[in-house]
């Protein structure tokens, strides 16, 4: 017959072994037993905007300070404008004066130039009539002259006279009907009008000048500085008076609506994650707070866990690169931060996701 004491040693042992049985069975359950969630963990992408004038002059003035909350499109900085409002001005009136010459070779000559031009031939037809009643004088005194020499009864001095006399009425001739010639070009030409290659040069050269205008319009916009983005200045990096170029950056903008955490998703759970399920995001400077977010990336690639939060158990193991966004018009969750990424998988369907989901009216 076995002892008291040793059937109480045995009984104590057997308990022993089914509580530990019993735990080692909920452990191993509770291991391989489908999780309702899946955690990541990662940090706020650091996201930045250099913002920089696109010309070169002295900065007039800065509207915004380090920590200022900016919208998109508040001007935030203004260069000297002077240059470019002289440099619109004389472009504008080059531009006035090429609209005007255009117009007036499209409306071709007025009828006072025609009229104009018509007495003018009428004119220089008069002046070769006379030239030639002139001609026609000299030619019979000179003819007149030449056979009374020839009996001898007028020297040869008032021949050779009567010559000269007749010759330079002849040339008289010739130049007044160059000019009726002349003349009658220009009403020819009056009547015409202009030619269409004079008038295809005159709208080309007026295209230039709006061109050239719109150019300096451009560059008058430029001395004003636009935000690109909602965000926060970071940096104040230069003063008024200062002088900056295209390359000279003016301030920094941190862009934190929406945020970004990066984080790394194993790949045996690749195939419970998909683009706009919804995720929590929290933060040790927050306790107890989440904030709601949703994926709004998934990387196509696979890669090595990072070196940052590489671990034993994941050192070997492949991840692919997530981004999850969330809304922060608060700015509480800060670039850069750490974060911890909760996606539940129980009743979580993709969404579609807006373009702008945090944009406010």
């Amino acid at each position: 017959m076995v002892p008291v004491k040793k059937r109480v040693s045995i009984l104590a042992i057997l308990v022993l072994l089914l509580v530990v049985g019993f735990f080692a069975w909920r452990w191993f359950h509770a291991k391989h037993a489908p999780s309702d969630s899946i955690t990541l963990y990662g940090n706020v992408d650091i996201r930045q905007v250099e913002l920089a004038f696109n010309d070169s002059e002295r900065i007039d003035k800065l509207l915004v300070d380090e920590g200022s909350a900016i919208r998109a499109g508040q001007l935030v900085a203004q260069l000297a404008q002077q240059r470019f409002q002289d440099a619109v001005a004389q472009d504008k009136s080059n531009m006035t004066s090429q609209q005007q010459v255009v117009a007036r070779l499209l409306a071709g000559s007025r009828p006072e130039e025609i009229a104009e031009a018509r007495a003018d031939v009428a004119a220089a037809q008069a002046d070769v009539a006379a030239a030639q009643a002139n001609v026609t004088n000299a030619g019979l005194l000179y003819r007149r002259q030449q056979t009374l020499a020839k009996q001898q009864y007028v020297s040869l001095q008032i021949r050779d006279d009567a010559e000269r006399s007749y010759l330079a009425e002849q040339a008289e001739l010739a130049a007044k009907k160059q000019a009726l010639a002349a003349k009658e070009q220009v009403l020819r030409l009056a009547v015409i009008g202009p030619r269409k290659e004079d008038i295809a040069a005159a709208q080309a050269t007026l295209q230039a000048d709006k061109a050239t205008l719109a150019l300096a319009q451009k560059e008058l916009t430029d001395t004003q500085l636009y935000a690109p983005a909602d965000g926060v200045i970071q940096d104040r990096i230069l003063e008024p008076g200062d002088m900056v170029t295209p390359q000279t950056p003016v301030f920094t903008l941190a862009l934190d609506n929406p945020v970004w955490v990066r984080a790394y998703l194993p790949e045996p759970q690749m195939g419970k994650v998909a683009l706009g399920m919804r995720a929590w995001i929290g933060s040790d400077s927050f306790p107890g707070q989440r904030f709601p977010g949703w994926i709004g990336f998934i990387s196509p690639v696979s890669e090595f866990t990072p070196k940052n939060v590489e671990t034993t158990q994941l050192r070997s193991q492949l991840v692919y690169r997530v981004r999850v966004y969330a809304c922060n018009p608060d700015h509480r969750l800060r670039l850069g931060m750490p974060a911890t990424v909760v996606i539940p998988l129980g009743n979580n369907p993709p969404h579609a996701i807006d373009a702008h989901p945090c944009e406010t009216n």
